[in-house]
């Protein structure tokens, strides 16, 4: 099922590590029709390295400078797209400004519970450097919590949220769909 009138507006997708952000955009591109803008994979690209690379050789100031001058480029594109973040990209410099300043566009946290996202993560923790180290999932349950809480400010900025838990891709995508 396509849904081609919408195909007009940008969505830009936020929210914490797995979230859903790649999975729900690929969908909902599909369903607008819209080309899909992953920017992580895009500043690797970019970049000509992984993030995780990125930030061991170069530091992760110069990956938030360079997250930044990304972002902007790939909002500064005439055409519509869906777009999703980072977790983090909400947080630095002025994004989330120049995120909901990008004219008909809207902003959706895709939003869920500390305990949802331990469960989702800990299984790939070792994919994600981030939370590599963690031990156990009380440790990764504690790291989210205070992640989440200091994130929270940025996120609650979305213009949309949806909660994410106990649904698939394409029911979230269908209400992201719904609520713009």
């Amino acid at each position: 099922m396509k849904i081609e009138e919408k195909s007009q507006a940008n969505y830009i997708l936020l929210g914490y590590m797995g979230s859903g952000k790649s999975t729900v955009g690929q969908v909902l591109a599909s369903l607008t029709s819209l080309p899909f803008v992953d920017l992580d994979l895009y500043i690797e690209e970019q970049e000509g390295m992984s993030i995780s690379k990125i930030i061991d050789q170069k530091g992760v100031i110069y990956f938030r400078k360079q997250e930044f001058k990304h972002l902007e480029s790939v909002l500064k594109r005439k055409e519509s797209i869906v777009l999703s973040l980072g977790g983090g990209t909400p947080c630095y410099h002025n994004n989330m400004a120049l995120i909901n300043e990008k004219e008909q566009s809207v902003s959706v946290y895709l939003r869920a519970n500390v305990p949802f996202l331990t469960e989702r993560l800990f299984p790939e923790k070792s994919h994600r450097p981030l939370i590599a180290g963690t031990v156990n999932k009380d440790d990764l349950a504690e790291f989210i919590g205070k992640h989440l809480l200091e994130r929270s400010a940025f996120y609650s900025q979305a213009d949309r949220a949806v909660e994410i838990e106990n649904k698939t891709p394409q029911a979230i995508a269908l209400e992201i769909l719904d609520l713009t």
